[in-house]
């Protein structure tokens, strides 16, 4: 009988052909059908049942042929093979890493699709042809975005590019096209010097300590915009930046886009220190302010992601770190395997600078979720992920957005319920303690403690014996 070209989906055919290994009998890999069932051990050609059957022309094992005689695993080295070849037939050596891992994948037939229909793999394959020069910058000059994304993290985990910080770069961009639309002019020039000097200056420096996440860069980008929406204002009200003053900033808070007005305040504040307007004053809104959950929903909330059945395994972890230690989702996002210590009698997660022992249930359900295979296994993917939740990019974590919409699902907003972690956490643990194991400020801890009430002045004089026993045991009040 001859089988159609291609995949075949009958999942009995599919496990038989899988069920292969090292015949007893002559000793080579084959499809084993003696005796019936999982503890088959013989070959067809050695049991008497026939000749073996779908040999790959390829690499001689019996298989599940994909097309024309070879198994998929030999299609895909074929099919990347041609698509990566230069001018002279030969792949690139300095895509030969790139091509090994796309054959070396998990998901041989995943990888065949991207072959034929991804967008990423047309443009490696002019990248192979040498009509795109590999660099990070000509990927940039690109029109497709998204598929560049996925071909340039592709690159930098196989080291054919040098990693860099994309959130940064992805800053850069958005603050030179939103630039560009600003007309020329003394505005541009502001505005020009502003991001150049403000906003990317503070984002270069803080990336030299740690990764950007997407929270800074909303923030910036969100500024930006804000000192653009401003000074259009001014022109259509013909005012000068000059002679802008506390009455005209009012109107504006009161009538511009509200997503902006609160991020004017950087702005204004740079002007002022260069003279260009008087000083100025926004009003901040607090840390605590907001929308929060009740203590009774915060309870409840909690209460079902550590006990009901229906939620994944992700979700409850991504969950709980939110609610119960109060983590942002673009931190929980870019969290390492290197931050959680488990001892086997204990497992402890490391949020800020201080360890934090996990409690159970939460303990068994981080243990089983590192247990698990990784989920967003992807092509070109390296074998040693690093992240605690791996991304969809090669070599990437998760997005933040990405888990937002995930707890979403779960009818979780995970500002409201950060907040009122927050507010729990601030109530009950000393500012300059909560600061060192969750990783934020100590003025923003004391925000925090402000805004739930808590009055930790009296702990001055304790808090060297207080910290000792708070990185010990510092949630009791959450588990």
């Amino acid at each position: 009988m001859r089988w159609p070209e291609g995949p075949i989906c009958d999942p009995c055919y599919t496990a038989a052909l899988r069920r292969t290994g090292t015949c007893t009998s002559c000793g080579r890999h084959r499809r084993l059908v003696a005796p019936p069932g999982p503890a088959a051990n013989t070959c067809a050609a050695c049991s008497g049942a026939g000749p073996a059957g779908h040999i790959c022309t390829g690499c001689g094992a019996e298989d599940k042929l994909y097309t024309r005689g070879y198994c998929a695993r030999c299609t895909l080295a074929r099919r990347a093979d041609e698509l990566l070849a230069d001018s002279s037939g030969v792949v690139p050596s300095t895509l030969v890493a790139v091509r090994d891992a796309i054959v070396a994948t998990s998901a041989p037939c995943t990888a065949l699709n991207w072959l034929r229909k991804g967008a990423g793999a047309a443009i490696l394959a002019t990248v192979a042809r040498g009509d795109i020069a590999l660099t990070h910058e000509a990927l940039d000059a690109h029109p497709t975005r998204r598929a560049t994304d996925y071909l340039r993290a592709v690159l930098v985990a196989q080291g054919v590019l040098p990693a860099r910080d994309e959130p940064l770069a992805r800053l850069e961009r958005t603050a030179a096209e939103l630039l560009t639309r600003v007309p020329a002019g003394e505005d541009r020039r502001t505005l020009t010097a502003y991001a150049t000097w403000r906003i990317l200056h503070r984002a270069r420096r803080r990336a030299r300590v740690r990764p950007t996440s997407t929270t800074v860069t909303g923030h910036a980008t969100l500024r930006l915009r804000a000192a653009i929406t401003l000074l259009e204002w001014l022109r259509s009200n013909d005012i000068q930046l000059s002679h802008l003053r506390q009455a005209d900033v009012e109107q504006w808070l009161v009538t511009g886009p509200p997503t902006l007005r609160r991020e004017i305040a950087d702005f204004l504040g740079w002007t002022a220190a260069r003279k260009l307007t008087p000083p100025l004053t926004v009003v901040h809104a607090a840390h605590g302010d907001g929308p929060a959950l009740s203590e009774e929903d915060y309870w409840r909330l909690a209460h079902r992601l550590l006990h009901d059945p229906d939620i994944a395994t992700i979700d409850r972890v991504v969950g709980s770190f939110v609610l119960l230690y109060g983590q942002q989702l673009s931190r929980v996002a870019a969290m390492k395997l290197s931050q959680v210590h488990d001892r086997g009698h204990s497992l402890s997660i490391r949020f800020g600078t201080g360890d934090v022992q996990i409690a159970e249930p939460l303990a068994a359900f981080v243990r089983a979720h590192l247990d698990a295979p990784r989920r967003h296994t992807s092509i070109a993917a390296p074998p040693d992920d690093t992240w605690l939740f791996p991304g969809h990019l090669p070599g990437r974590p998760i997005t933040p957005a990405r888990l937002g919409q995930r707890l979403a699902q779960l009818g979780i907003d995970s500002q409201t319920a950060r907040r009122a972690a927050m507010l729990e956490l601030a109530s009950t643990v000393p500012a300059a303690v909560l600061a060192d194991l969750l990783g934020i400020h100590t003025t923003t801890a004391a925000d925090w403690a402000n805004a739930a009430g808590g009055d930790w002045s009296l702990y001055a004089a304790e808090i060297a014996r207080t910290r000792a026993h708070a990185v010990q045991n510092p949630f009791e009040t959450v588990r």
